[in-house]
């Protein structure tokens, strides 16, 4: 198969009526606030950090544009002016201009002139981006900016490296008297570093020392940054959502398993394929303990060894074809059942289940290789909870999940752990996962 007539089964496969489901989610820019003294370093941190993302849309919004103008006869008394106070920014704008930036609409900032501490129109436009950085002395201060932000970074500098680099700004690029740039920083500058910015130190979740003369902490973050922008939405909302790795092996098998005119033979093959990745991942996370062991060349070598008392669950029908793969990997393994019948669109009714006696001892694997509603799930794991399991103990494990259903398990059990291959756009009004693969069961087992 040539890669057009690929693309093109692809391309088909995926076409769905828009109408049967809601829009997908707006996707939430990364918002990262970038604190710290006056003449700290906090542009060239920013500047490296967007250097380094050069493959992404990163807009910079800096809070020095939000200071309030001045009126003429404030202007007459500019030296007597605080511009380091939080009172000197006009908060609100800031907070209006963000909330737009994260629901994807473009914003006109404020042009601020530090010669005439005016606005110049006309205001620079800036377009929704994939990374917000908010760059300012005060952004870490104020509670409401600082809950805009997935990641807070405080750029600590010496002050007499500050001090410096301040009276060259200010002489330089502002036309300002290097005395009256002193008195300002002794007056101002100095009491309000200590008494609003120093203290806003502790809000961050990484300290810089140095600030752009440190070139592994800007590298440690651009790759914790690439590796949110990888997540997928929901797994930013939950941590205890896990997406096994997509590779192009995996898309080709997702490929297979939806198309509708793939034959029962080759779904059962590349489902079990698909499942034993998944089931892989899942016992990843398992708790583990180190031991060193001798190898048959007399060398020592430190390992792990997991937690052995695991059981599977499988939610019958469809859950039942993820057991192959689990005793595959787990020799000998004790599985239970758990049938539940479905009234109406979101009632749920327990049927029959066969739990081993021990099983709040053990932790537990959940089988179901889709997560629609959640309605069958949320049941199940109601169920293990009643026998004894400890909620941090069950593993859920599937092959594609909708949206709606990791809502309803996440929020209803926030420490349950679900492993999946791929997350779906959505549900439609039949609560079937769009794009999704069918009726699982019946593909796989070859009944109507």
């Amino acid at each position: 198969m040539d890669s057009d007539t690929l693309a093109e089964q692809i391309k088909e496969h995926f076409k769905y009526d828009a109408s049967e489901a809601p829009a997908p989610p707006l996707k939430q820019p990364f918002v990262i606030g970038v604190a710290g003294g006056t003449a700290s370093g906090k542009t060239t941190v920013c500047d490296m950090i967007i250097a380094q993302l050069h493959d992404q849309r990163v807009v910079l919004v800096n809070q020095d544009s939000f200071y309030c103008p001045l009126s003429d006869g404030k202007l007459e008394k500019v030296l007597e002016i605080n511009f380091d106070h939080p009172d000197a920014f006009n908060t609100e704008l800031l907070l209006a201009c963000m909330d737009k930036l994260k629901n994807g609409q473009a914003v006109s900032i404020p042009n601020y002139d530090f010669k005439t501490h005016k606005n110049i129109e006309p205001g620079r436009k800036i377009n929704a981006s994939d990374v917000i950085i908010l760059e300012g002395i005060l952004v870490l201060h104020d509670p409401r900016v600082r809950d805009l932000m997935n990641m807070k970074i405080f750029v600590d500098t010496d002050c007499d490296v500050r001090l410096a680099r301040r009276i060259q700004r200010d002489t330089v690029e502002r036309g300002r008297d290097i005395d009256n740039v002193l008195d300002q920083y002794d007056k101002f500058v100095k009491p309000s570093f200590e008494e609003y910015i120093l203290p806003s130190k502790k809000y961050a979740d990484i300290i810089i020392p140095r600030g752009g003369d440190n070139d592994i902490a800007v590298d440690l973050i651009v790759q914790h940054i690439r590796t949110k922008l990888g997540q997928h939405d929901i797994c930013k909302i939950y941590p205890n959502v896990f997406i096994i790795r997509l590779t192009f092996q995996i898309r080709g098998m997702h490929t297979l398993i939806r198309d509708v005119k793939t034959t029962k033979h080759d779904f059962v093959f590349y489902a079990d394929r698909l499942i034993r990745l998944v089931v892989e991942h899942g016992l990843g996370h398992l708790p583990f303990t180190e031991k060193q062991i001798t190898t048959p060349t007399g060398s020592v070598y430190s390992g792990v060894v997991f937690c052995r008392r695991l059981c599977g669950v499988s939610i019958i029908r469809s859950g039942e074809s993820m057991e192959n793969a689990l005793r595959a990997c787990c020799k000998g393994i004790k599985i239970g059942k758990i049938l539940i019948h479905g009234e109406g669109n979101d009632g749920r009714q327990l049927i029959y289940e066969n739990l081993p006696d021990d099983i709040a001892s053990r932790h537990v694997l959940l089988l179901d290789p889709v997560l629609a509603s959640g309605n069958s799930a949320v049941k199940a794991i109601s169920l293990l909870l009643s026998k004894g399991v400890a909620e941090s103990n069950i593993i859920f494990l599937n092959l594609i999940a909708a949206p709606e259903g990791i809502h309803a398990v996440c929020k209803k059990f926030p420490t349950l752990k679900i492993v999946t291959s791929e997350i779906d756009m959505s549900l439609n009004k039949d609560l079937r996962v769009i794009p999704g693969m069918g009726e699982f069961g019946d593909r796989y087992f070859g009944t109507d």
